[in-house]
């Protein structure tokens, strides 16, 4: 191998996983973004593998690879970026390692982001919520798994991968505080408090799908069987039950919106919590956030909240018309004001 992929081994099985403690799902999604440049050198710059060299790079290649990943491969914005802060990284992790490449990670560096567009966050309202959570038939067992699912869902604002990857001992219910151990991103593990109602339907579920004889703690709390094994549910089989129910829930509420997802409920219980005066700061901790200012999406979202405090400012003017500025008529003051006039 030479400098270029030898770099690159230890980049991925070395200073990202040991050095960095990203995740493993991390790692594999820098893998895939360095997989993609060289399929770009392959494909479009017709070079043999043993041809790929650091001296190969400089703006204009990696631009034209951030170019095919838009135009051919049909990438948004959010993506091209993600592609390019792991080229930053890589290249970064490059100069620190042979000062040759110092200039090559500085150019790299200077090449800007894609603007994107802002996020909508879709949540549900207070009706459109219960609609959807009385679509699953509880007097079936698939009907109880699934309405278990969304509710434990709402309650503690999991991604839902989180869930899936929940296991039946991360689940502390018989006692007075009963909390879930979630693991969200980075393998960061946090605990949420589940509230009552959620338990009931939570021990519901483990009579039916994990009773004492079947009971093992290393088991997913969530699955499904194939030919007699269990194997953990997949993201596919919530998002094609939750778009059912949304379908169905659409017919008895007009709020509901045309396609229901998973994420959804999240964003709801993060939307309901805000409204309910849940500081910002202890909200980013609820939902796991890195960063908390990615929690902000949430009082940005929030229409009613900005609807009423213009109403409630309304009523405190009463209809009476802003006063008039005592500078609006007069040009010496204004002048003076300025200081263009003493």
């Amino acid at each position: 191998m030479n400098d270029f992929f030898k770099l690159i081994r230890s980049y991925l099985m070395e200073y990202l996983p040991k050095q960095k403690c990203f995740s493993e799902n991390t790692v594999k999604s820098y893998r895939d973004a360095l997989n993609l440049l060289i399929e770009y050198l392959r494909s479009e710059k017709q070079l043999e593998v043993r041809q790929i060299r650091f001296d190969l790079f400089d703006r204009v290649l990696i631009l034209g690879y951030l170019d095919w990943l838009e135009k051919t491969r049909l990438c948004s914005a959010t993506s091209r970026n993600q592609r390019l802060m792991v080229l930053r990284s890589f290249f970064k992790y490059a100069g620190q390692m042979d000062c040759t490449q110092v200039a090559l990670q500085v150019e790299v560096e200077d090449i800007p982001t894609k603007k994107v567009p802002g996020k909508i966050v879709e949540f549900l309202s207070e009706d459109a919520l219960q609609a959807l959570l009385r679509q699953p038939d509880a007097a079936t067992p698939k009907g109880v798994r699934n309405q278990f699912f969304m509710v434990l869902m709402y309650d503690t604002a999991a991604r839902c991968g989180e869930l899936l990857n929940l296991r039946v001992r991360d689940l502390r219910i018989n006692t007075c505080h009963p909390v879930v151990y979630l693991t969200g991103k980075g393998d960061k593990t946090r605990s949420v408090p589940l509230m009552p109602k959620t338990v009931a339907h939570c021990k519901q579920y483990l009579r039916i799908f994990h009773s004492e004889n079947t009971s093992n703690g290393e088991s997913p709390l969530f699955y499904t069987e194939i030919h007699g094994a269990r194997q953990m549910m997949s993201a596919d089989n919530v998002a094609a039950f939750m778009k059912k129910y949304g379908e169905a829930a659409r017919l008895d509420c007009t709020e509901i919106p045309k396609r229901v997802h998973p994420h959804q409920l999240r964003h709801t219980r993060a939307i309901h919590f805000y409204r309910a005066g849940m500081p910002l700061s202890l909200l980013s901790e609820y939902l796991g956030h890195a960063n908390a200012e990615t929690t902000k999406i949430y009082a940005y979202a929030d229409t009613e909240m900005k609807r009423a405090a213009i109403e409630k400012a309304d009523h405190l003017r009463k209809g009476i018309p802003p006063p008039v500025s005592i500078w609006e008529n007069d040009e010496d003051m204004i002048l003076r004001l300025s200081g263009l006039k003493c």
